[in-house]
């Protein structure tokens, strides 16, 4: 069986070999193919192969085209990336110098167009080339950030957390816009190859459960349907970093197929919340576990999430591996998918 079957099968509730294990690995993957994390991000075609590389030596379940906060970013800025430090690490967003630190900047933006010349494209670029390397039978992952993401990008996140009080209707306009660009971007990624596309929205974490629900819900909602809507076949990946235990109960209405959770998320809670049949995928710690725990613990830590998150499972970490952890211990999380088929929960 073949990786795309695999989770194709999972979400579907089918037999299946054995569990998908989908980590997610971006730094990791650039340093194992001896790129620069920038050189990384910027050239789509080196992405790809990084990414197969990893998964042809690690066993990976699937090709992810997710690297950094600044692709739509720069587009919608018409490739201007003065709101951005381009660090060892990756772009990072200098909030002095966010895009929208003016308000009245927003009403003079524009959903920029995927396939023009830029960022956006590169990705898309990057999902033909994995389709094309990979061939027909592997999952490929596409990525768009989530409407509080990319707002936060456009905006500064302090100055995001202050318009929830000072300026409400001003974060309406500015969420209607990062839906309309997560809208605009996920399906030349499917037409590209892609049969995932993940979302993450890593800042809701720090939303109160009410503001979770005035702003961000609304705004995730009308991305995952736009999805559904269309293209039902489409598996859809919601990564959300951080402690998102109290954010559970209205983030299981939305459709998506695979939650994807933080190691700080209390795993007992969410599959209460979540129900039995959701998939989740996660949550080894990615630091006491991952990145300095041994292979036995990496191994026990995956038998603890497996059992009790249940059949419905995608074997991964609480977010990306970092790039320092250990091979053995990556060979470690994926060994224990390859040992056992999502039935074979451990009792103890």
């Amino acid at each position: 069986m073949k990786s795309l079957e695999r989770i194709r099968g999972l979400v579907a509730g089918e037999p299946i070999d054995h569990l998908p294990a989908q980590p997610l690995v971006m730094q990791l993957a650039a340093r194992h193919a001896g790129l620069d994390y920038n050189h990384y991000v910027t050239h789509g075609e080196r992405l790809a192969e990084a990414q197969l590389a990893m998964a042809e030596e690690y066993g990976i379940d699937c090709l992810v085209q997710c690297s950094d906060p600044a692709r739509e970013l720069i587009d919608i800025a018409g490739g201007d990336d003065s709101s951005v430090e381009w660090a060892t690490t990756g772009p990072a967003i200098v909030e002095e110098r966010a895009l929208v630190r003016d308000k009245a900047t927003l009403s003079t933006l524009r959903v920029p167009d995927p396939l023009a010349p830029g960022r956006m494209r590169d990705r898309i670029e990057s999902i033909e080339a994995m389709r094309r390397l990979a061939g027909p039978d592997v999952s490929v992952v596409g990525w768009v950030e989530g409407p509080l993401a990319l707002g936060a990008e456009m905006r500064g996140l302090s100055m995001v957390m202050m318009d929830t009080y000072e300026d409400p209707g001003f974060l309406d306009e500015l969420f209607d816009f990062t839906s309309q660009v997560a809208r605009a971007y996920w399906k030349p990624q499917v037409e590209a190859g892609a049969d995932t596309i993940g979302m993450s929205d890593a800042a809701a974490s720090m939303m109160s459960p009410q503001h979770y629900e005035r702003f961000i819900y609304p705004a995730q909602l009308r991305v995952v349907e736009d999805i559904k809507a269309t293209r039902p076949d489409v598996i859809v990946r919601l990564h959300m970093c951080g402690r998102t235990d109290d954010l559970l109960p209205l983030m299981k209405e939305l459709p998506v197929d695979i939650w994807e959770l933080d190691f700080l998320v209390d795993l007992v809670h969410a599959r209460e919340v979540l129900g039995p049949e959701r998939v989740i995928l996660g949550n080894v710690n990615t630091v006491e576990v991952m990145l300095t725990g041994t292979p036995d613990d990496v191994y026990a830590a995956a038998a603890g999430c497996h059992r009790i998150c249940g059949a419905s499972h995608v074997v991964g970490a609480g977010c990306e591996i970092a790039p320092e952890t250990p091979p053995e211990n990556l060979h470690a999380l994926v060994a224990y998918a390859r040992d056992h088929a999502p039935a074979d929960v451990p009792s103890t």
